[in-house]
């Protein structure tokens, strides 16, 4: 899709109700209920992390989103694909600065390029004991990507024709924090497999996209 006309199309989405819950749930795994049960107490001292879906146009005009694959180390979220994002520092004023600093840090577009137009519902990871605060941002200059090496293994542009194509979702096998391996739903973009807390979030993206475009 030509980004002016996304870009127009997409200002709408300030004044809409937000998918919520019910849009994330259906890229759940099986056991999230469980394990939201089960960290309750948890959950009410989480520490705070935001993260961006920024969407931008590639040099051709076209409409993309970008998303990282993290580097592979010992933690929950080891080469997994996500939004660029992290933990809320001290300095920050609010979420929305960190979700804006991050993605300054780990993929280089300048926080005065992105103009945020929604904070999507927050999610709860129980591996981690994060709750995640994800904002819906645009930027109308197509990006330098500089990826932050130590963090970032690569970088994934996502075309949104690609992101909106219901062929995406499909049902895989993976491990786990808890050392099972269970079928979950997942998204397949750019032949990369998105799975769990970044793919709940992204479908409550997809579907609000959904009521506008």
């Amino acid at each position: 899709m030509d980004f002016n006309i996304f870009l127009k199309s997409v200002s709408k989405i300030k004044n809409l109700e937000l998918p919520g819950e019910a849009s994330q749930i259906k890229m759940s795994p099986p056991y999230r209920l469980e394990l939201m049960e089960r960290n309750r107490a948890l959950m009410k001292t989480a520490k705070q992390a935001a993260v961006l879906a920024l969407f931008y146009p590639n040099q051709d005009h076209e409409t993309h989103l970008i998303l990282i694959l993290r580097k592979t180390y010992k933690g929950v979220h080891s080469a997994q694909v996500g939004f660029p994002g992290g933990k809320l520092e001290d300095n920050d004023l609010d979420l929305e600065v960190t979700a804006l600093r991050e993605t300054h840090e780990e993929v280089g577009v300048p926080r005065d390029a992105v103009e945020v137009l929604k904070r999507m519902t927050p999610m709860y990871i129980p591996p981690s004991n994060f709750t995640v605060h994800p904002f819906f941002g645009v930027t109308q200059q197509t990006p330098k990507f500089i990826k932050q090496d130590e963090e970032v293994e690569d970088l994934i542009e996502v075309p949104l024709s690609h992101f909106l194509d219901e062929s995406t979702v499909f049902q895989t096998t993976v491990p786990t924090s808890y050392d099972l391996r269970v079928e979950v739903p997942a998204f397949k973009l750019n032949n990369h497999v998105v799975w769990g807390a970044t793919a709940m979030m992204l479908s409550e993206v997809k579907d609000l996209l959904k009521k506008v475009l």
